[in-house]
């Protein structure tokens, strides 16, 4: 069974129309009001509605809540809930447009959530913006009162076990989840980390219920989702766009070599195969949709952002004290037409042995990167080891944030 699609756009169902931020009036004109209910009749709803978290993993929310609830229980202590509005990846967009835009939608799914599990602290943890979702908390009267938490710009903040440590009063650097942080969190409670982006989704479950939150998308993969859209010669967008939707609906896939998909942590395909692609949780990652123009190098794109992951790690496990930056200066090397040596093999044999040994997935986000480029762009690689480099353009596509 397949959806059709009229319209790209849908009805929008998250972002508020225009650009100025939605007051508590007009959101509550456009959604109406909200009412929570007993958390099994919410869990319920989640559980019904298939929603999926939008912060990479895409795991089942409803899940989530319950092994969180679950905990406290166990535990005999409050839950703490954490709207997660970090988005540290330098190419997405999406977090910081939807609570510029609609700020209200994002907290009655704070509160939604709270609701659900129990919780008897809430943060709203942010890098940008933190004085507009202020002005907005003040004209609320919330059953849980809501902490606007400015965290430092890095990309690894928003990770889960990082939040948790960074609002313990130490470090935004991720630890070993051990046990992880949905049984022992902020200040060792058990603590709910949730995209800001799944919460305006709940917040929407909580409204009008599982059937018509999957109205939109497929009925493997229901509802939508904010993408971030780059595309050479044009200022990046932010759209809504339906579970199931073509690529080839939201990106020119004509004249193009390659689209990544998922943000830095995520993967190149060649654009033939893009074409045959849909809008997938599996592999939308962090929303990120870039076109790679031909003409473009992708190997030169690669390395850049390469170069920025390995200096953005903790530096606190091997992996990426080590590992990363290795990775990083070969493919800089493979980047570079001339003699490559032994650069392939030995970044298919590093790549091995960083993954899965971090105290966090940042290395292995980064070899899916490196190992999704290196088949993407064999052929390039081919020309770069005789000398060659088949780019007409080497203007760089990828956003990628300037040194400090």
């Amino acid at each position: 069974m397949t959806a059709t699609f009229p319209d790209l756009f849908m009805s929008p169902r998250l972002l508020a129309p225009g650009t100025a931020p939605a007051d508590l009036t007009a959101h509550r004109e456009r959604y109406g009001s909200l009412t929570c209910g007993d958390p099994a009749g919410l869990l319920h709803a989640v559980a019904e509605s298939g929603l999926t978290g939008r912060g990479g993993a895409a795991f089942p929310t409803y899940r989530k809540l319950v092994s969180v609830a679950d905990a406290g229980q166990r535990a005999g202590r409050a839950p703490v809930v954490v709207a997660n509005g970090a988005e540290g990846e330098p190419a997405s967009r999406k977090d910081r447009t939807l609570l510029h835009r609609s700020p209200h939608l994002v907290l009655d799914g704070l509160q939604v959530a709270a609701a659900a599990v129990g919780a008897g602290a809430a943060y709203l943890a942010v890098e940008d913006g933190a004085t507009c979702l202020e002005s907005a908390l003040a004209h609320r009267t919330d059953p849980l009162p809501v902490r606007v938490v400015r965290l430092p710009k890095s990309f690894l903040s928003g990770q889960a076990s990082a939040l948790a440590q960074f609002l313990s009063g130490a470090a935004a650097r991720p630890a070993h989840q051990r046990p992880p942080v949905r049984e022992r969190g902020v200040r060792r409670a058990p603590t709910l980390v949730q995209n800001v982006e799944t919460l305006a989704h709940l917040a929407l479950i909580a409204r009008y219920g599982a059937d018509w939150y999957r109205t939109a998308g497929t009925p493997a993969q229901p509802g939508s989702a904010l993408c971030t859209l780059h595309v050479p010669g044009h200022e990046p967008r932010v759209v809504e766009a339906p579970y199931g939707l073509p690529l080839g609906r939201l990106l020119p896939l004509e004249g193009m070599a390659a689209v990544l998909v998922g943000g830095y942590h995520g993967t190149w395909i060649p654009a033939r195969e893009a074409s045959q692609l849909t809008v997938d949780a599996g592999y939308l990652g962090a929303g990120v949709l870039a076109a790679l123009p031909v003409g473009r190098c992708g190997l030169a794109e690669t390395a850049r952002v390469l170069r920025y992951l390995a200096l953005q790690s903790a530096g606190q496990c091997g992996p990426c004290l080590n590992g990363l930056p290795r990775i990083a200066g070969a493919f800089r090397t493979l980047a570079t037409p001339g003699p490559q040596g032994t650069v392939r093999p030995d970044l298919a044999r590093w790549s091995g042995l960083v993954e899965g040994r971090g105290a966090c997935h940042h290395p292995d986000g980064t070899v899916r990167l490196v190992r999704s480029a290196l088949t993407a762009f064999a052929a390039e690689a081919d020309a770069h080891a005789r000398g060659l480099c088949t780019a007409t353009d080497h203007t760089p596509v990828l956003p990628v944030p300037q040194e400090n």
